[in-house]
């Protein structure tokens, strides 16, 4: 097991109602807030008017911004800062899924930032300070409600890439997970794709002696896949959405990768099917993951067993693992067709003809310099490109 700092400071408040709350919970940190949202579905459900009175109970003036779409853009972000800045606000609360959190995240460090907040994103630069957020999560999937990640597409760029930073955690995120019944059945499978790719991502791993984490990861990674398929069966049932929305939160709060190296490749090579055809990033993880698992499963094809047999229930003989690791890589692409995500770049509407410039755009040769993804494996823009091929 590796050296590692854990530090969670994100309050949680979980359970039916909590959204009534808000107000009170964040009038000792602000006078005057952004609301960050993203399209009409909070003023139809009537989550608006309920956050806003709870706001004008206590005192909490606010200013709003909407429109956030899926893979946040970096335009409305540029939009969001000169707000923030021109009214004075003290704190950011984005009331949505992962899109809106991560826009929020990118506001509130471009507050500080005396440049174009793009920069950021390009150079990994380190910041010093960012406005508090506080989040109301409508979606559960991609743990961003207490995780320091944030991803932005840039749009005239065709680019879309992470940032990190402990200040960008949310000081508290409510989540009560009657709002996710009325999410639509797909919104689900992309939920628990992104939150199962956030798990395997730090589950694959060559560091050993790691006998806590790997149980956690597995636990959580049958808690999603059970609950999926029960929720997909009751869109209202709470209590398959209460573990789906804990399970997202652990999944990505950093718990699970303590002390073992994680891999990440699956991610960047997803951040380019988004950046330039704007797919949903579940349906694009429950593209890339498979084909990943195939290409690299011989680095230490012992984990693939494990997974095959902790996670997807395979029993076989081990005097065959490679016949365990396919027959657990086949459970798990049919878990994802089964809740309603696509199996191939052709179902996504991704042709061969951009194959090779996403590889090389996801191994950063544009910029300059290869740089390989991937902990379990490096992968060069060659291998990027054979993962793209084997999922066409």
């Amino acid at each position: 097991m590796l050296n590692f700092d854990f530090h969670v400071p994100t309050r949680i408040l979980f359970g039916k109602e909590t959204e009534k709350e808000i107000g009170a919970l964040l009038k000792p940190y602000a006078k005057k807030v952004l609301l960050h949202y993203g399209g009409g579905s909070i003023k139809k459900s009537g989550l608006y008017d309920t956050v806003t009175a709870s706001l004008k109970a206590n005192g909490i003036a606010f200013v709003e911004l909407g429109g956030v779409k899926p893979n946040p853009r970096l335009s409305l972000v540029h939009e969001g800062i000169d707000l923030c800045k021109q009214e004075g606000v003290d704190l950011i609360l984005a009331v949505g899924g992962g899109s809106v959190i991560d826009s929020a995240k990118a506001i509130a460090m471009g507050v500080y930032y005396d440049g174009d907040i793009w920069d950021l994103y390009e150079v990994a630069q380190p910041i010093e300070k960012a406005l508090p957020i506080a989040t109301i999560l409508t979606i559960p999937a991609a743990g961003s409600e207490a995780s320091e990640g944030t991803v932005i597409t840039n749009e005239a760029k065709d680019l879309k890439l992470p940032y990190g930073s402990q200040l960008l955690r949310p000081l508290l995120s409510v989540m009560n997970p009657e709002l996710f019944f009325t999410l639509p059945k797909e919104q689900l499978g992309y939920g628990v794709a992104d939150m199962m790719s956030h798990i395997f991502e730090r589950y694959f791993t060559n560091t050993t002696n790691t006998d806590l984490t790997d149980g956690l990861c597995e636990a959580t990674l049958k808690t999603l896949m059970k609950n999926a398929l029960l929720a997909s069966e009751n869109m209202t049932d709470y209590n398959a959405w209460a573990e789906l929305g804990f399970a997202g939160t652990v999944a990505h709060n950093g718990l699970l990768g303590m002390g073992r190296e994680q891999d990440w490749a699956c991610h960047d090579m997803e951040h380019e099917l988004s950046a330039i055809y704007d797919v949903p990033h579940g349906a694009g993880l429950a593209v890339v993951t498979p084909g990943w698992m195939q290409y690299v499963y011989k680095e230490n094809i012992n984990m693939f067993v494990q997974f095959a047999v902790n996670v997807m229930g395979v029993e076989a003989s081990f005097r065959d693992p490679d016949a365990i690791v396919q027959e657990g890589i086949r459970r798990l692409r049919d878990f994802f067709v089964k809740i309603g995500l696509p199996a191939t770049l052709t179902e996504l509407g991704i042709g061969p003809d951009r194959l090779e410039e996403m590889a090389k755009k996801a191994t950063k040769i544009p910029f300059g310099e290869e740089r390989p993804l991937g902990g379990f494996k490096k992968l060069y823009w060659q291998d990027i490109l054979e993962i793209y091929k084997l999922v066409q």
